[in-house]
């Protein structure tokens, strides 16, 4: 069996899909959602980074970090931020956890590469089926992107097949 090696660039811009364990239905819940909001802040507040897109959906999120120059330790942040949450989150059992071990990172190579994962974040809740268009999903930062005109609000509303194609969950 191979042995994975994360991506270590300091400072770099991540993406990330972190999952919830066997894919429960944790982050439909509204006191969940409120936890992990609590987690990510308390960890910001900690060993700040800066978060440019994210999207929540009920078993899974993404989204894109930019870490401070010379850091590389998402890794720590990670485990945070699931700790924090999982303290709190209002779950069947217990007993069993509230995330699949570890995570999914991509190192951000570029300009072209950051706008198709800032593009696959806010059209993900289109592609599973939980929304029309983007500006429909409550919980993404399609919302603020649009403020800063990085998105027009109708951005999304038809099918956009190179990032409805892309699978990186």
């Amino acid at each position: 069996m191979a042995t994975y090696r994360r991506a270590h660039a300091p400072g770099a811009t991540y993406f990330f899909t972190v999952v919830t364990h066997s894919r429960q239905p944790l982050l439909a819940d509204q006191l969940n959602i409120n936890a992990l909001g609590r987690a990510f802040r308390r960890v910001r507040h900690e060993r700040p980074f800066v978060m440019d897109a994210f999207v929540l959906l009920p078993d899974h999120l993404h989204c894109l970090w930019v870490l401070p120059e010379g850091d590389t330790d998402y890794s720590s942040r990670w485990r945070d931020i699931k700790k924090y949450a999982s303290h709190e989150f209002q779950r069947p059992s217990k007993s069993s956890g509230a995330w699949q071990r570890g995570f999914w990172e991509h190192v951000i190579r570029d300009e072209h590469d950051w706008q198709r994962h800032m593009d696959y974040i806010h059209y993900n809740p289109v592609k599973h089926g939980w929304a029309k268009a983007p500006r429909d999903w409550e919980w993404s930062s399609f919302h603020q992107c649009v403020e800063k005109g990085w998105y027009e609000s109708d951005w999304g509303s038809q099918r956009i097949p190179d990032v409805a194609e892309m699978n990186w969950e």
